[in-house]
């Protein structure tokens, strides 16, 4: 088994606006359509059984709606786990994680860069208090563009909030990698792999998975930036060993999703 834990997806009517905004954010070619079909095509070319689906909240006021399109999808693809979406400035985040959990959504998603807001914001903590020991977060981190989701903010939460079953993207903090290792090391979460492998290159995310260990790694695309099954040929071209990738490639994912 296969788990993407990390890819986006859209409505058909708002993916390719949604696709060229992502690409303008990063300054980046984006690799697929970010529709619910171009992501199930990608897997089956790759051999993925299964993705991690989710969409960041700009506003409070996408909220709801998010959370129940992510559903939606879920019901209607087997191949799929949904996160919801939270914002800072939502006014229930209690009543909201009780209706997303309603829904089956099994995790919450968090991009702090685009949803301009700090990993460590005091309106934060009360949501991550709510979430604590019940639902997982994915945190887009590091960027060293901004600060919002720096490594040592992600650190802050941990340390803060330690049955909190934390994610954070991209090696814990994407152009920031070295960083995060000295945030991170010593604290625990989880990592995706995603939109890293080609930024560090690969004799670099070796160093990192066994510096971390890879019972903390899960393999990711960020399917639209990437192409889910090119994605899987570069982390299968890192050489690792068997477990290792039993543990990246599925393991981890089980453990977390309680599949």
């Amino acid at each position: 088994m296969i788990v993407d834990f990390h890819a986006h997806i859209y409505p058909d009517k708002i993916a390719a606006k949604a696709v060229v905004n992502i690409g303008e954010f990063y300054k980046l070619p984006m690799e697929g359509d970010g529709t619910v079909q171009g992501l199930l095509n990608s897997g089956r070319e790759g051999g993925i059984d299964h993705f991690v689906v989710f969409s960041a909240a700009a506003s409070p006021a996408q909220v709801t709606s998010i959370n129940d399109y992510i559903a939606g999808v879920c019901k209607e693809h087997v191949e799929f786990t949904g996160f919801g979406t939270l914002h800072p400035d939502v006014g229930d985040p209690a009543a909201e994680i009780e209706r997303m959990t309603a829904l089956g959504l099994k995790g919450v998603k968090f991009h702090p860069d685009m949803q301009k807001f700090n990993i460590d914001d005091e309106r934060m903590m009360k949501i991550y208090a709510l979430l604590e020991g019940k639902l997982p977060v994915v945190f887009h981190t590091g960027d060293y563009r901004y600060s919002f989701s720096h490594p040592s903010r992600l650190a802050k939460v941990i340390d803060a909030f330690p049955r909190l079953t934390a994610v954070g993207a991209h090696f814990g903090g994407w152009s920031q990698y070295d960083i995060a290792l000295d945030f991170l090391k010593d604290r625990f979460c989880y990592f995706d792999i995603s939109s890293s492998i080609p930024h560090m290159g690969k004799r670099r995310a070796v160093e990192l998975i066994r510096g971390y260990g890879a019972s903390r790694f899960l393999f990711a695309s960020d399917f639209p930036m990437w192409n889910p099954a090119r994605c899987l040929d570069d982390f299968l071209e890192l050489g690792l060993e068997p477990e290792e990738n039993d543990l990246i490639l599925y393991k981890n994912a089980m453990d977390i999703l309680k599949l």
